[in-house]
């Protein structure tokens, strides 16, 4: 059932980047890895206005299909917002932070695990 819920929120959080043309989306599964999350999901907006209304559309969907935004973190600035989704960190970066910050590379594996292995 968990890995059910789990799908579920990833699904609602990739289709709202998505539908704000968020790039480069990947979702690295932390299963077994860490206690803060399950899974974080890193996208890509080319400015910080498209930024916020990825982060905003991503909020809004979560809600709607009933799962809960504990907080929002970076949104004023708008280079790196990350909402926790509780069981998904979704990390909302620049271009320029998104390479700076590099994610993938601090909690990525080896074998690149992906949301498929959800």
């Amino acid at each position: 059932m968990r890995r059910h819920f789990l799908a579920d929120l990833v699904e609602t959080i990739t289709a709202a980047a998505l539908d704000k043309k968020g790039e480069d989306l990947q979702i690295l599964d932390l299963a077994g890895r860490t206690i803060i999350a399950d899974a974080f999901a890193i996208i890509t907006g080319r400015s910080k206005i498209q930024t916020r209304s990825i982060a905003d559309s991503i909020s809004q969907a979560v809600q709607r299909a009933g799962f809960r935004i504990a907080r929002v973190e970076g949104y004023a600035d708008g280079n790196w917002i990350l909402l926790d989704a509780g069981s998904v960190i979704v990390h909302v970066f620049t271009p320029e932070q998104r390479q700076f910050y590099n994610l993938e590379r601090l909690w990525g594996s080896h074998d690149e695990r992906r949301v498929q292995s959800l």
